[in-house]
């Protein structure tokens, strides 16, 4: 039996730092859009599960959707300044710390369904702060 020496695959190439860092802010803004519409136009029917105030659910709602907008302004920029990528970065820090903060200190009535779902989406804009360190790391090693 004979093993080919190639699978006929393409070769995997390096995903740039531009494109990654481009790829993380849109589907930065696409999640951080839905979930404001979510919470702005679906408070009343997650508020009790979550233990979210309807005023809170509006008020975060608002905001994200505000971001959203930015981040997607962000990624649209060719190329996109190193400097917006690091406000990026510490945005989503301080959001995520904010998060963790909402989650374990009792500012809110959360539930621990709520709990769950602060520090789950402290997790996932931790990770999309992380992924833009990546992106500008590799473009400030090579230049770009």
């Amino acid at each position: 039996m004979t093993v080919p020496a190639t699978t006929g695959a393409r070769p995997v190439r390096p995903v740039s730092a531009p494109d990654l860092l481009r790829t993380g802010l849109r589907a930065d803004a696409w999640s951080t859009a839905v979930l404001g519409a979510v919470l702005l136009f679906g408070g009343e029917r997650i508020g009790d599960p979550l233990g979210l105030p309807l005023p809170w659910s509006m008020a975060f709602g608002i905001g994200m959707l505000a971001g959203a907008v930015v981040l997607a302004l962000i990624a649209r920029r060719r190329p996109i300044p190193a400097g917006l990528g690091w406000t990026a970065v510490t945005v989503n820090t301080v959001c995520a710390a904010a998060m963790l903060v909402l989650a374990f200190v009792d500012v809110l009535p959360l539930t621990v369904a709520g709990k769950v779902f602060m520090v789950v989406g402290a997790l996932v804009v931790g990770g999309f702060a992380a992924v833009y360190v990546v992106a500008l790391r590799r473009s400030a090693r090579s230049g770009g």
